[in-house]
């Protein structure tokens, strides 16, 4: 779930939360021998025609007719007018890049026309405002009032085989019942090739599958994947959350997964498998400011990149020249994020690196140097410190290469994994990359992300310059899982990329905002996973399954 706070006059303003989930139906067909691969992103007007990524549903294959599982999560504020605008594309790539994917058209509205309509409806027109064939989009909102959410570890047993040449290939939907029907809460993962599947623990917003009411019937259909798009239903059931915790207070709670066509084709048809339930738990969901006003610091480091692809600092064509004015793009970055996230940081001390340089006095290429050239103190006194650094920094070092990000990396992992053994949700480390895209130890980099994944740490990193940024929105896994080049997945999605001159002409809080929007989800989402509480707060992240009705409840 992507969570996104808007400039709204101040947290305490915000009415509530609102969460959104989107559909759409006859979609253009962009591709020759197969469907459109559709993805949805969402942008919010920020101020004047500026138009900020709050974020992006996942990539569902050659479907004309997409459901997705993802919502956003939304700071709904009744005084303000809050533009929304969702780009629908067909997306080509492996890296999920948007200039090389297919435009299936756009809806521009409010979210106060989302929030009173609840269901909304409309056709999808292109960038010159004709239709967009027959295409329409669909967004539904919901009040988010209740941080719970349900916790869930589902298996399956004897899945009916579906594949001429070898078995299936599983997912389950989860489906909340509404007025005007079944709404899609959540879908899993697939798992390949297997009648006895094992999904990865999931957990689901409790509003979202069941409106809070543990009585409310909730559906879970499972299909085996097919690439085409076209899906095969294997079978279904119906239960309760209070049913489901039920039955799985023992070991398991276990239901017969049913294809109502073929029960009544087969005679002595029992089922088309078994779904089990071996953890059904409700737990209370931190959020990012239960974390930050319990104690949790944001640790901010920042990486400059000294590579000889960034032109001779001397010339007015190098990224890294400091014109007459104090101005280049790497200070423009640092000035813009560190001056929103130093807020968050009590000591306001940033580590500062440089990587790709020859650096006195040996003039040995180091890819992690202190740009104070104090490796036992290498802190900077607020952004004004780093700024006063780099700028003292420069005229000494000579830019070279190779352009290596695993090292720096690495060097905050360290302390991610020095944090983490302590058990508690007290420190949280944000490294800020500034470079130019170009990359030399891609499979380095892919495996130290990977590993950092697991740990309490995000990266950031601001493009300057113009150069080809396929390598960074690939390291960006907003859809699709990264993986390492030996295919070890990575736990979550820790990469933000943005490129600098997007925002190049808009106020500077434009780019702050769209290079931390991801931070505070990534935050709660690893704290939480790791069911660790803000160090302050007087409750835990316990079960709650007490709020459930007793056992003996039918």
């Amino acid at each position: 779930m992507a969570a996104a706070g808007t400039q709204g006059p101040g947290a305490t303003d915000c009415v509530t939360k609102v969460a959104i989930s989107i559909s759409c139906e006859n979609l253009l067909d962009m591709d020759t021998f197969s469907k459109s691969d559709p993805m949805c992103v969402l942008l919010m007007n920020t101020s004047g025609p500026h138009w900020c990524e709050i974020g992006r549903t996942e990539k569902i294959k050659n479907c004309l007719n997409p459901s997705f599982s993802k919502t956003f999560v939304i700071d709904y504020y009744f005084e303000m007018v809050q533009k929304l605008r969702f780009e629908v594309y067909d997306i080509d790539s492996d890296n999920h890049s948007l200039q090389d994917a297919d435009f299936l058209g756009e809806l521009d509205c409010t979210l106060g026309q989302i929030v009173s309509s609840r269901k909304l409806t409309r056709p999808l027109v292109m960038k010159d405002k004709s239709p967009a064939g027959k295409g329409t989009i669909t967004i539904c909102a919901e009040e988010r009032t209740d941080n719970r959410v349900v916790e869930f570890e589902v298996s399956a047993r004897k899945l009916d085989k579906k594949d001429f040449f070898g078995k299936s290939d599983p997912f389950l939907e989860f489906y909340k019942q509404t007025e005007t029907g079944w709404q899609l809460a959540h879908r899993t993962e697939v798992v390949k090739n297997n009648l006895n599947p094992i999904w990865r623990p999931f957990r689901i917003p409790m509003q979202s599958l069941c409106g809070d009411d543990v009585e409310k019937p909730i559906k879970v259909d499972c299909y085996d994947y097919n690439s085409s798009g076209s899906h095969d239903f294997i079978g279904s059931f119906q239960s309760t959350i209070a049913q489901i915790q039920q039955g799985s207070q023992t070991y398991a709670a276990e239901f017969e997964c049913i294809n109502s066509k073929k029960k009544q084709k087969k005679k002595g048809y029992k089922n088309s498998g078994v779904i089990i339930v071996k953890q059904c738990k409700i737990v209370k969901e931190y959020t990012f400011l239960d974390y930050i006003m319990g104690g949790c610091q944001i640790n901010f480091t920042i990486a400059i990149d000294f590579t000889g692809s960034n032109g001779d600092p001397r010339t007015p064509q190098s990224l890294h020249y400091i014109n007459p004015q104090g101005y280049n793009e790497y200070l423009a970055a640092i000035w813009a994020v560190g001056n929103v996230i130093q807020d968050y940081d009590s000591d306001k001390m940033f580590p500062a690196f440089g990587f790709g340089a020859k650096i006195p006095p040996t003039m040995q290429v180091s890819h992690e140097f202190p740009i104070n050239f104090n490796p036992s103190n290498p802190f900077c006194a607020g952004i004004e410190g780093v700024v006063c650094a780099y700028q003292q920094c420069l005229p000494q070092v000579k830019l070279y290469g190779p352009t290596n990000f695993s090292p720096i990396i690495n060097h905050v992992a360290h302390f991610g994994r020095q944090a983490i053994e302590q058990q508690t949700a007290s420190q949280y480390f944000v490294l800020l990359i500034i470079t130019d895209g170009v990359i030399t130890d891609m499979d380095e980099t892919r495996r130290a992300i990977v590993n950092a994944s697991r740990l309490p740490m995000s990266i950031i990193i601001v493009g300057v310059g113009g150069a080809d940024f396929s390598a960074m929105e690939f390291l960006d896994g907003d859809d699709g899982i990264l993986r390492s080049a030996t295919g070890e997945a990575a736990m979550r999605d820790i990469v933000q990329f943005v490129p600098f001159r997007q925002f190049q002409n808009g106020p500077p809080e434009m780019l702050a905002q769209s290079v931390l929007a991801e931070v505070p989800g990534q935050v709660m989402g690893f704290f939480n996973t790791m069911s660790l509480k803000p160090p302050h707060g007087d409750t835990r992240l316990t079960d709650l399954s007490a709020s459930a009705p007793p056992s003996d409840v039918s």
